[in-house]
């Protein structure tokens, strides 16, 4: 092989769950997915493992797992969210690696990060050996190997990680060009500056540390990356993989590699489509055959360094002045708000610097009566992290806990060690990289603050959120109204608190509309219902009950009764009181549980209340009882809350449906004489015919049995009224119910399910938008790999049946733009062919 290519993909997303309740809500700012790991999901991290690569025609010729061929680190907490959320295209990502490890002699794709992402110049020596730690577990979890590489977060790198990483046997990094200070030869006692950016980017080099150690490093190509993230270098997958080619040096003793690194999300997410041209540029290398794709394990083991270099310590490759994006105001931001600034960087690192310090102190006190050493408890804290079963925290109690600990202090060293993780994942550098301070990325880091201040309350009386609060007031926003960062903090931080009782509350109001069984899931809480009943007279429900909480994380735990009474789908009144509250309040030891006798008495009382006096009598019992406090739909969690305001929606949209559907009918022949004649149709009429056509079209889409004839005539008689379709409804619309016959397809096999799906597709015409395909697609070539070689041969012994399916499944793949000869073609060399060039050099050296 004359040379190398090496292309890195640095995937990552900050963790975006409520440090309550330990799962991401809604975030409507990246609608219409549910939160922006969903949507960057959708975008980026699934296509690039089913990348197509299109003919001239435009038709897919083959799909390809782009992670087999390149090489990539994903952010533990992003990965640990699709292993969570899309299992199928975890497996792909887990088992790319797999696969480079087979083609490359021993050595995966696969690297490690930094656990949360934090900028480690600005870490304490123990925040980078404990973020070192977690990135390693996490990468053990998930590839059941140990990494040789680690990504740095925004390549920020100073001496003391790089020992760190060296100490945990990592092998190399990446850094960007301008990252070097001076190289030189092994053997030679002259120095070369190439602190402007002109170190050789083609070899790797060896960073020799104060402990005596070293570290390889390698630099990646920094004018290709800024054209593949910056300069539409991704608009063609040819015209990336010529400037590759053209990047190769000639006449070298040794192949050079040429590398290029750049955020994954570029592959799809800051450039839609761009994972084909990825793929489309991966096929041209392979196809050269005087150059390898490789990755950095296997290159370093092939071709160790003849030359060590300098680093520029404390710098990245995201800001020019080093680390300053994550602490002062330095000019560099993401841009397109004339005007604004970001000296509030300084006061929020300043403020956590200073809560950092505080909790330190708190946990060295407290965890050392609980934790035989605190520090390494830490650190291993990551496997109770990745599980959080009871299994997980008993063997990490039995390894790290001082003796057998009772039930409260279990709890007590699991909110310690919380604690001390919500103040690391404060720091994870997307709260300072953006340019204000009520964006949802700094509101997170804030709020990962607010989490560790409320676990330490338990173990101080000192006022820390006063104080941090205080601190916050420097911090200004740039937008009117926002006020200081102590205001963004009460204002969002705050507001995503939950505990317990609120976790009782939720479920007492959310079970007039969710279907709850005896054992409940929440969040990161679980739910024992032990009483629930609900009755129901002219109109108003109301529901009693008592239940357990306790939290999978800290393993605190208690009891509730609860009554709470709906009139109507939006208005509902709740009131929740702790077992053992009367106790407390009287002096005695708290109890876990309400008497047989007295929660027996609530219900008769209330329930006697409810069928013979009004709603307002019902309140003042459950007042009576459990307390004045009420609760109503604000107090749901965000999710829920959305869903039962969507129920109410959907409840209130039909009737003003029905309604208007009536005024159309009725009106008809009204506004055809007026359209007859010449006259302007009223607009309320007008409106009446909007919804009511898009009200057929949606029950047609949804109807197996509409034809294309009754499609073409509903949307003729819309094209009538100049009626504006929402071509984002309509593309999801007609998705899913592609991927819905599709799945029928998948599941069933049946030469009718397979025509239906093609008369399905031959309506498509009508319709003025272009679809996404991904999904439906990806489902034809699994069914190509598994079904259709045994009907093929069932088809060529005579089956009639299996012809007929053959031809209408090949029909299929025409309809979806798939070339089908030629994607079979693809997968029959991938299967004879051999495994990798770069693999059969290793065999040969």
């Amino acid at each position: 092989m004359n040379s190398y290519i090496c292309i890195h993909g640095h995937f990552y997303q900050p963790p975006r769950e409520n440090p309550w309740l330990e799962r991401i809500e809604v975030q409507d700012s990246a609608y219409p997915y549910h939160d922006w790991n969903a949507r960057v999901h959708a975008e980026c991290y699934a296509p690039n493992a089913v990348s197509r690569i299109l003919d001239g025609d435009g038709r897919i010729t083959s799909i390809v797992n782009n992670y087999e061929h390149i090489s990539f680190n994903f952010g533990p907490t992003l990965l640990h969210w699709i292993e969570k959320h899309s299992p199928e295209i975890y497996r792909k990502i887990v088992q790319a690696d797999k696969t480079s490890v087979e083609q490359h002699g021993g050595h995966g794709n696969a690297i490690a990060q930094a656990y949360n992402h934090m900028i480690m110049p600005l870490a304490n020596r123990r925040d980078k050996v404990t973020q070192v730690i977690w990135g390693i577990s996490s990468f053990r979890h998930h590839f059941n190997r140990d990494p040789e590489g680690m990504w740095l977060p925004e390549t920020a790198v100073d001496l003391e990680t790089l020992e760190i990483l060296h100490e945990h046997n990592i092998r190399f990094t990446l850094l960007a060009p301008r990252q070097a200070k001076r190289m030189r030869p092994l053997k030679s006692p002259y120095w070369c500056d190439v602190s402007d950016g002109s170190i050789d980017t083609t070899v790797p080099y060896l960073v020799r540390l104060p402990c005596g150690g070293s570290l390889a490093v390698f630099f990646y190509d920094g004018g290709i990356a800024h054209d593949v993230a910056f300069g539409g270098l991704l608009h063609s997958g040819e015209t990336f993989a010529r400037r590759l080619f053209a990047s190769l040096p000639s006449g070298r003793e040794r192949p050079p590699l040429v590398t290029v690194a750049t955020d994954g999300e570029t592959y799809g997410h800051h450039h839609r489509f761009t994972d084909m041209a990825l793929a489309c540029a991966l096929d041209q290398v392979q196809k050269n055959p005087d150059v390898g794709l490789t990755n950095y394990g296997e290159y370093l083991s092939l071709f160790p360094p003849l030359h060590e270099v300098e680093i520029v310590e404390n710098s990245s490759w995201s800001c020019v002045h080093g680390v300053d994006r994550w602490r002062a105001d330095c000019g560099c931001r993401a841009g397109g708000n004339q005007g604004w600034n970001q000296k509030w960087r300084r006061t929020l690192r300043e403020s956590f610097d200073w809560l950092r310090f505080e909790l330190i102190r708190i946990y060295t006190a407290q965890a050392s009566a609980l934790l035989k050493n605190p520090w390494q408890a830490r650190d291993g804290y990551i496997e109770v992290i990745m599980s959080r079963s009871q299994a997980a925290k008993k063997k990490f109690l039995e390894k790290h806990g001082v003796q057998s600990l009772s039930d409260p202090e279990r709890s007590q060293s699991f909110r310690l060690l919380e604690m001390q993780r919500n103040a690391m994942l404060m720091y994870t550098s997307c709260g300072w990289f953006f340019d204000e301070l009520s964006g949802i990325e700094s509101v997170q880091v804030l709020s990962y603050a607010a989490r560790a201040i409320e676990l330490a309350a338990s173990f101080t009386a000192e006022p820390l959120e006063q104080q941090f609060i205080e601190r916050l007031q420097e911090a200004k926003s740039n937008i009117q109204g926002m006020g200081s960062g102590a205001d963004i903090y009460r204002k969002f931080a705050l507001a995503s608190r939950a505990n317990l009782k609120e976790v009782a509350i939720h479920f007492a109001i959310s079970s007039f509309f969710e279907d709850y069984q005896k054992k409940n899931t929440l969040g990161c809480y679980t739910i024992n219902l032990r009483k629930y009943e609900k009755q129901q007279h002219n109109g108003t429900v109301v529901a009693l009950g008592m239940l357990d909480a306790s939290s999978v994380v800290t393993d605190e735990a208690a009891s509730f009764i609860f009554a709470a009474l709906q009139q109507e789908l939006h208005d509902y009144h709740c009131a929740v009181k702790a077992c053992g509250a009367e106790d407390a309040e009287n002096g005695s030891p708290p109890t876990r549980h309400v008497s047989e006798e007295a929660y027996q008495k609530l219900a008769d009382s209330l329930f006697t209340t409810m069928t013979k006096k009004s709603p307002s009598a019902t309140l003042k019992i459950i007042d009576h009882y459990l307390g004045k406090d009420r609760y109503t739909i604000k107090d749901l969690f965000k999710d829920e809350q959305e869903d039962l305001l969507e129920i109410i929606l959907e409840g209130e949209m039909e009737y003003v449906g029905q309604t208007l559907e009536e005024i159309y009918r009725k009106t008809s022949f009204l506004t055809a004489l007026l359209e007859e004649y010449g006259h302007r149709i009223p607009p309320p009429l007008t409106n009446a015919a909007e919804v009511t056509l898009k009200r057929k079209l949606a029950e047609a889409l949804d109807n197996p049995k509409s034809t294309p004839e009754t499609m073409r005539l509903l949307l003729d008689e819309i094209k009538r009224w100049h009626i504006s379709l929402d071509n984002e409804w309509l593309e999801r619309t007609l998705c899913l119910r592609l991927e819905r016959e599709m799945a029928l397809v998948k599941e069933q096999h049946a030469i009718s399910n397979i025509a239906h799906m093609n008369a399905l597709l031959a309506m498509l015409f009508l319709f003025p938008v272009r679809l996404n395909l991904w999904q439906v697609q990806n489902s034809y070539f699994e069914l190509l790999q598994t079904c259709y070689h045994d009907k093929k041969n069932l088809a060529a012994a005579g089956d009639h049946d299996a012809k007929k399916w053959i031809d209408e499944f090949i029909r299929l793949g025409d309809g979806l733009f798939i070339n089908v000869e030629s994607l079979l073609a693809t997968m029959a060399a991938e299967t004879n062919g051999p495994k990798s060039r770069a693999g059969a050099i290793l065999k040969k050296r």
